[in-house]
C-alpha cells in the first residue's frame, strides 16, 4: 500500500544489454517517460516491445508511442499465466537489481531521483561493460534428461560488437567510452551511491 518505487528493467535479448529506470508508483505516464529516456540509452534502434501483462505496460499511452510513429515498433505482451515468457527480464530482476537493491521499500519521495542517477550512469556501464554472460545456443531433451549448450561468457558490450546489425559508427563510440573506463572506480561509484540511497530511506527517524 501507498507510494513507493519500482524498476522498469528493459532487457535486449540478442545482447544482454539492459538498462533500468525508477518510477514513483506505477502510473501509466511515469512508465512512458523512463521506457522514453530508456530508449535515448540503448545503443542500437529499438525495434520490438515485449512486456508483461501490468496495466502500466498495456495503456494506450505506450500503444500510440510505439505504434504511430514513422518506422513503429512492435508491441506485444506475454500470454496470460505464463510467467517463464519473460524468464530474460525475471532473470535480470535479480542479477541487476535485487542482487544490489534487495526486496526493501523505497518510499522516500526523493529515492527515485537518486536512484535514477545511479541507473543512468555507473550502474548501466559496469553491468553492460563488465558483466559477462552466457547465451544458450542449442538445448537436446534425451529421455528424461535435458541437455544445454551455451556459448563462451561475454558482455553485453562484446554482444554488440561483434553484431552485423549495428552501425559501426556506434560501436566506434562504445569501444571509445570502453577504453575510457575503469571497472573498479565504476563499481567504487555504485557503491557509494548505494549508500546514500540506503542512508537516506532508513536512517533512524529521531
Amino acid at each position: 500500500m501507498g507510494m513507493f518505487a519500482y524498476t522498469v528493467d528493459c532487457v535486449d535479448i540478442a545482447t544482454g544489454w539492459t538498462e533500468q529506470r525508477v518510477v514513483w508508483g506505477k502510473s501509466e505516464y511515469g512508465v512512458m517517460e523512463q521506457i522514453k529516456d530508456i530508449e535515448k540509452s540503448l545503443p542500437f534502434p529499438l525495434r520490438g516491445f515485449d512486456s508483461d501483462n501490468g496495466s502500466e505496460f498495456l495503456n494506450y499511452h505506450l500503444l500510440r508511442h510505439f505504434t504511430e510513429r514513422k518506422q513503429p515498433v512492435q508491441f506485444t505482451r506475454s500470454r496470460t499465466y505464463h510467467k517463464d515468457d519473460n524468464a530474460h527480464a525475471e532473470q535480470k530482476n535479480w542479477t541487476q537489481v535485487r542482487q544490489w537493491l534487495g526486496y526493501h521499500r523505497f518510499d522516500h519521495p526523493d529515492a527515485p531521483f537518486l536512484i535514477n542517477c545511479l541507473y543512468k550512469t555507473e550502474w548501466r556501464l559496469f553491468h553492460n561493460f563488465f558483466c559477462p554472460w552466457v547465451k544458450l545456443v542449442a538445448k537436446q531433451r534425451i529421455a528424461s534428461k535435458t541437455i544445454k549448450r551455451y556459448d563462451n561468457p561475454k558482455t553485453p558490450f562484446q554482444r554488440v560488437m561483434e553484431s552485423p546489425h549495428i552501425a559501426d559508427s556506434v560501436k566506434q563510440n562504445l569501444k571509445e567510452q570502453f577504453l575510457s573506463m575503469n571497472p573498479f572506480k565504476t563499481e567504487k561509484g555504485m557503491e557509494i551511491k548505494l549508500n546514500k540511497v540506503f542512508i537516506l530511506c532508513y536512517k533512524p527517524k529521531p
